[in-house]
């Protein structure tokens, strides 16, 4: 009986804190770092002020642990995505093309706003810094990890391809980041052409 009780008593810890986390990510999605209170938190999880308070005693805490536990989700996803979607051989500009359409496909998703929100709002916030520096940098590992993954191996062993990895990334965050004021189809994006063109440039000749 003792063991049954503990073990409710933790399904029921692991649900709370899933409706608080996805609640919070809710809130920085729609009405961002500042619409993202405690008191909005805590109306959309349906949880009391105290279960919040157990688990994430400040406001911070939890933002940054929202935007985090959406980001690792998003991240397993992307691997089973990369089996699942990218069918061409390993070492054909066709897997390329795919790899790259894979990748720009993750910054249209919630966690990227809710990360974006958080990464704007550390500017002027010294706790979310210190707290999003160690996460962010364990997140960019994973991220990098699934993208290698996304090429495969033939490709990763290229002189060149941590440079065309890096160039990708950074390049489709800053473009991602023009969808926040001139909202459009991202698979229409000339600048998927143009990633592309690039890697195989640098990977497939």
């Amino acid at each position: 009986m003792a063991a049954t009780a503990t073990t409710k008593r933790a399904r029921r810890t692991s649900e709370s804190l899933a409706k608080i986390l996805d609640a919070a990510v809710e809130c920085l999605v729609e009405s961002g770092y500042q619409g993202a209170t405690t008191l909005e938190v805590q109306a959309r999880a349906g949880v009391s002020r105290g279960r919040l308070l157990h688990h994430f005693p400040s406001r911070d805490a939890l933002l940054v642990a929202a935007a985090q536990h959406l980001a690792a989700a998003r991240v397993a996803e992307m691997a089973m995505q990369s089996t699942a979607e990218i069918t061409a051989g390993p070492s054909t500009r066709k897997r390329i093309d795919q790899a790259v359409e894979l990748m720009w496909t993750t910054y249209q998703q919630p966690y990227f706003w809710a990360a974006m929100e958080l990464w704007i709002a550390a500017r002027h916030n010294p706790g979310i810094q210190a707290a999003l520096e160690p996460a962010e940098r364990s997140l960019y590992t994973a991220i990098r990890s699934v993208v290698d993954q996304m090429f495969g191996a033939a490709y990763v062993k290229k002189a060149q391809y941590s440079q065309v990895r890096e160039l990708l990334l950074t390049s489709m965050r800053g473009v991602a980041l023009t969808y926040s004021f001139d909202p459009r189809d991202p698979a229409g994006d000339h600048h998927l052409g143009q990633w592309k063109a690039m890697a195989k440039a640098m990977l497939a000749e």
